[in-house]
């Protein structure tokens, strides 16, 4: 198949570029590198990828309807995978029309696309904040999601309305993923795993919100993307599904992991929650088992593991990766 991915510089896109081309597809990606976060990793994954004759990049804004449709003037994609999004909920708060712009003007520009141009599926993340600050626990597909609590929450909850209005109207298939707090190896560096164990090694304070008080469900990059293969793959209509750990991990533990894995002790700051964030997230799987076939594979003690190993090679090829990147 030939299919576009957006974000394809970003974390899970990266990911999900590699694993398909290892089994024959063909990849087309998009990404406007932005500066969400420190832009140089997402031009040193990509280098991993470019030699491959399958694959094809593009630093294109896919808010820009008319040279989106250019490029699928030019492909005929097979699917979409739309990964490419502003994320994490408190600069939602505080740059609210660069959210709305990137994830619902955005995502609609690739759903309409879809439509003008025939498309039978696309894959899209959703995520699961859109389950805000409910109680029940752990979270299902069938929880009513109405109330979100950051602006985050509510593009990815409108993204779900959207593809439902497509997949009804156009015939479209249209599957949702709502990730759970992911991380992994070339993970993203305003992230949890990332931050602290920057901290860490540096002898720097960490900051625990809620005073270290949280339970997340923290699920391994390459589980996530073994399950966007399986959306990719199956034909479904219009479904949202959880891809999460199912197993939340207390903060504290996060970073006991770390400093057993460092050989340093961390300095840790309590601090309140931060708004829009949540104390607790667990996924429920059981749709991802029956429809997908999907369960992770990874625990988060084994995932965080390999990421420290990455993380600290990747620290000391830093300065030989960025020699010599153009950024053009």
């Amino acid at each position: 198949m030939k299919i576009l991915v957006t974000g394809g510089a970003g974390f899970i896109g990266f990911h999900l570029s590699k694993m398909l081309l290892e089994r024959g597809d063909e990849v087309i990606a998009v990404d406007e590198f932005n500066d969400s976060y420190e832009p140089d990793i997402k031009f040193h994954r990509i280098n991993l990828l470019q030699k491959h004759p399958k694959y094809q990049i593009y630093n294109l804004d896919f808010c820009n309807y008319e040279k989106m449709k250019l490029l699928f003037q030019e492909h005929s994609f097979d699917k979409i995978c739309h990964l490419g999004a502003r994320a994490g909920v408190v600069p939602s708060i505080t740059d609210p029309f660069t959210y709305e712009r990137t994830n619902v003007l955005g995502t609609l520009t690739l759903f309409h696309l879809a439509k003008e141009f025939n498309l039978p599926k696309v894959v899209f993340a959703s995520s699961s904040s859109v389950y805000g600050a409910n109680d029940k626990s752990p979270s299902s597909e069938s929880d009513n999601v109405d109330q979100p609590i950051s602006l985050y929450a509510a593009t990815k909850k409108s993204n779900e309305l959207m593809a439902y209005t497509y997949h009804h109207l156009f015939g479209i298939e249209m599957v949702g993923l709502r990730f759970f707090n992911v991380y992994g190896e070339w993970g993203r560096p305003d992230m949890m795993p990332w931050i602290f164990t920057q901290r860490i090694l540096e002898g720097k304070p960490l900051q625990l919100n809620n005073n270290g008080d949280t339970w997340k469900d923290y699920t391994y990059v390459l589980d996530i993307v073994r399950g966007i293969m399986a959306a990719l793959d199956r034909q479904l209509g219009y479904q949202i599904i959880n891809l999460g750990n199912n197993t939340p991990v207390h903060l504290k533990k996060c970073v006991e992991i770390i400093e057993k894995e460092t050989g340093k002790k961390a300095v840790i700051n309590l601090a309140p929650m931060q708004p829009g964030d949540v104390a607790r997230s667990c996924a429920d799987i059981s749709k991802a088992k029956s429809l997908l076939g999907w369960e992770p594979r990874t625990t988060f003690e084994e995932g965080m593991v390999r990421f420290i190993q990455w993380y600290k090679d990747y620290q000391q090829k830093y300065a030989e990766y960025k020699k010599g990147f153009r950024h053009d």
